[in-house]
């Protein structure tokens, strides 16, 4: 993800100020922008030790049921939302009411009143400490990529849901918005998903805040409600005036303030533009996948986390390419066990109404981390190089009850529907064998028990994310299944190059003709053998290089939901011969520099010719 970085306000010469934040939910909206101030927490007193134990767990439980009851209202109010905004919502006040119940983060606020902690400081530095945890865990590199997105997120939630135990603790009111007009233009220092929940979405134009970022909570939220929203557009408080008028682009960040009669103007043209594509985008959900020479591509979505279900079905993807399972271990107040994991899988599976589902089994190492892993010890070895060490398949080895238990859970929800097994980081022959074994074993002890399991069973099948394993993968085919080509960690280690390491970030580039050349190594060994092959990781998501990857022979992709309807109205505007000249192309090209401005220029001689 690149950061927005921070820039003044840039004045014109009619007066008008434009602002630059990061684009968070596309949409272009013109209106009078209102502040709306979020009143400041209370001061918590952290040095207290003498405090009665029993009155501040008193407190606590009372804010516990205070907490509980505004969140069941909130959820009782989720039906004024559009559906998406219902599921996306509901499922995030589903994961702090679990925090709230038996759970780690409870554990470990109670034995810090038992220490003589007043009820406010021991919420405040146990979710903190959790949180941190998250982001920096001890002894490991932070995360990085997506992982650190996702750790961003589980972070967040602790802090969220310490902030409302605190407000609830000293009685410090919510913000509300139900004072704001129609039409209006909420601005804010930062929104937080429980204020996102409150927003009417038949009400409020759009959203701009000071502070916040692209891929947290409330970005997802304001996606699912459809607001044209810009995040981090920092200077735009001291800008506002009473009835101060705005204009939202939520595709670019741009907020312009106190618009010139032209720029107004614009942005009209824009609002109709902008609601013109919803409608043609919207035509293509319904629309096969295939290139204008008549080859069908599938496009699926990537699964992180459940409330991302509602995107999946909006976004016209054929299914779910990649279901993370690593969410099942986060916040969790201890490993689930196999009832637990396949009550998730399960309404996962009935959701996608057939289509198909592939879960990877637990990917967990390296820069990842689980609070109830690392308490057994499990995948906390303090490696040097952690990403060169136990991670994937070889750590699901060395622990073989979890992955004898995810099997398990996963080959009974199987009877739901269509499912595929996927293996991380497999990059020997001995690894998969080892892994098919267990698979086979499991599916044996299921039928003793009398359980039903799908005969024959799940597809199992390998991620590409290693050099060995591309240059293996004609070998790796013969037991495999199906094969998943990881871009994002293919990349760094067909480099060297680790994109989250400031002095290297520069040579990571998955458009490096090295990269290219083992995503079709691995390809072709999945024809030859007759073994579907899917790719997945960033490059997935960006319509100037599917067509690329379809060039090299990859029929199969899984993206971000938000990315499909755009990567296939690039898949309709091309045909194979096409295809397969920007492959070649690209693999004779020196570097990735080169490739980039290839693809930029198909796309842009693809776009000219549409318009003709």
């Amino acid at each position: 993800m690149k950061t927005t970085e921070r820039r003044p306000a840039a004045p014109a010469r009619n007066g008008e100020v434009r602002l630059t934040g990061q684009p968070v939910s596309p949409g272009v909206a013109i209106g009078h922008g209102c502040v709306a101030h979020d009143p400041p927490p209370p001061p918590v007193d952290t040095a207290r030790r003498d405090c009665n134990p029993e009155q501040e767990r008193t407190r606590l439980h009372e804010a516990i049921t205070r907490s509980t009851a505004q969140l069941r209202r909130l959820h009782e109010r989720l039906a004024l939302l559009p559906e998406d905004g219902q599921v996306e919502i509901g499922s995030l006040l589903d994961v702090y009411r679990r925090m709230l119940g038996p759970s780690r983060l409870r554990r470990g606020i109670e034995n810090r009143l038992a220490q003589g902690m007043l009820a406010e400081a021991a919420v405040l530095q146990e979710t903190e400490a959790l949180a941190a945890f998250m982001l920096t865990p001890p002894g490991r590199p932070a995360p990085e990529g997506e992982d650190a997105v996702a750790a961003r997120r589980r972070a967040g939630e602790f802090r969220e849901i310490g902030r409302r135990l605190i407000r609830n603790l000293s009685g410090t009111p919510y913000r509300s918005f139900s004072a704001l007009p129609n039409g209006a233009i909420l601005v804010a220092e930062q929104l937080r998903p429980a204020d996102a929940a409150l927003i009417d979405p038949s009400r409020i134009a759009a959203v701009v805040t000071e502070e916040g970022g692209s891929t947290g909570h409330t970005a997802i939220l304001l996606r699912a409600l459809g607001i044209p929203a810009v995040l981090a557009a920092h200077g735009v408080l001291a800008q506002m005036g009473r009835r101060t008028r705005l204009v939202v682009d939520g595709m670019t960040g741009r907020v312009t303030i106190r618009p010139a009669t032209r720029t107004a103007a614009a942005a009209r043209v824009a609002v109709a533009a902008y609601a013109r594509e919803r409608q043609m985008l919207g035509r293509l959900r319904r629309l096969p996948a295939r290139l204008s020479s008549g080859e069908v591509v599938t496009l699926q979505a990537n699964l992180e986390i459940p409330a991302e279900l509602p995107m999946i079905a909006q976004s016209g993807a054929a299914g779910i390419g990649l279901l993370r399972s690593e969410f099942l271990f986060m916040n969790a107040a201890g490993v689930p066990d196999e009832d637990q994991q396949e009550a998730v899988y399960r309404p996962l599976i009935e959701a996608m109404a057939g289509d198909p589902v592939t879960i990877r089994v637990v990917d967990w190492g390296s820069e990842k981390n689980s609070d109830v892993l690392a308490r057994m010890g499990i995948g906390d070895g303090g490696e040097v190089n952690p990403a060169l060490g136990i991670r994937g398949i070889r750590l699901l080895l060395q622990h073989r009850g979890l992955l004898e238990t995810q099997f398990a859970a996963i080959l009974r929800a199987a009877m739901a529907g269509p499912v595929r097994v996927l293996l991380p980081m497999v990059s020997s022959m001995g690894e998969m064998r080892a892994a098919r074994e267990i698979y086979a074993r499991i599916g044996r002890r299921l039928r003793r028990r009398g359980v039903d399991i799908p005969d024959p069973l799940p597809p199992l099948g390998i991620m590409i994310e290693t050099p060995a394993a591309a240059l293996m993968a004609d070998v790796l085919a013969q037991d495999a299944e199906f094969l998943a080509i990881g871009t994002n960690d293919l990349t760094m280690y067909a480099l060297a190059a680790d994109r989250a390491a400031r002095d290297v970030a520069g040579l990571y580039d998955p458009l490096h003709p090295a990269v290219l050349r083992l995503v079709r190594m691995a390809a072709d060994a999945g024809l030859r053998q007759r073994r579907p092959v899917s790719l997945c990781g960033e490059m997935a998501s960006d319509p100037r290089c599917v067509p690329l990857l379809v060039g090299l022979g990859v029929r199969s992709f899984s993206m971000h939901a938000s990315a499909v309807p755009r990567v296939k109205q690039a898949i309709r505007a091309v045909g194979m011969d096409d295809c397969r000249r920007m492959a070649h192309r690209a693999l004779e090209a020196a570097d990735g520099q080169e490739v980039s401005a290839m693809l930029t220029a198909c796309a842009d001689s693809l776009r000219q010719d549409g318009d003709g």
